[in-house]
């Protein structure tokens, strides 16, 4: 009896390229206070040396109004200002857009497309910062360590701004 050999071309012996997901929930608070505005907030990704690994979203009143223009706002976002908000040139497609009522409002992003990019592996901070007009100023920070080898669910506690900020990772 003749044995058969067959080869395989090398692409399909070749694992496939590992992708990631990063899945955020920002918890919105509603505050019962007499004049509730929606609160401004950014959230993104830092290295280790707080350097902005990515910019994932900024929520802020986009259309002029009697208490002014939205960009006017922004620097009130202290941390995220100072750490590369004030280089960005508003709005930024994919990143920006209008205040989030209060509730649970959900992001996800995908390794190698925008705004994530190719995030190198290490470990980094989910970083959410949220100021309100009449009201206060709060960051949460969730660290995590990129890729993920197996699924995980990370969060932290907000007191008054925000809520619980939720991370789930899937490998």
């Amino acid at each position: 009896m003749r044995r058969l050999s067959l080869t395989l071309p090398a692409i399909l012996l070749a694992a496939p390229a590992a992708a990631a997901d990063l899945n955020v929930t920002v918890q919105i608070p509603q505050l019962n206070v007499a004049e509730y505005h929606r609160p401004y907030t950014a959230v993104w990704v830092e290295r280790e040396d707080h350097s902005v690994a990515a910019q994932l979203a900024v929520w802020y009143a986009q259309k002029e109004s009697k208490e002014g223009a939205g960009t006017k706002w922004l620097p009130e976002l202290r941390q995220w200002w100072r750490r590369g908000g004030r280089d960005l040139q508003m709005p930024v497609d994919g990143v920006s857009g209008a205040t989030r009522p209060a509730g649970d409002q959900k992001l996800s992003f995908h390794d190698g497309k925008a705004p994530l990019g190719q995030l190198a592996p290490g470990k980094y901070e989910l970083v959410v910062e949220a100021a309100r007009e009449v009201g206060g100023r709060e960051v949460v920070r969730v660290p995590f360590t990129w890729p993920a080898a197996t699924p995980q669910q990370l969060a932290a506690q907000g007191s008054s701004e925000l809520g619980a900020v939720k991370v789930d990772l899937a490998p």
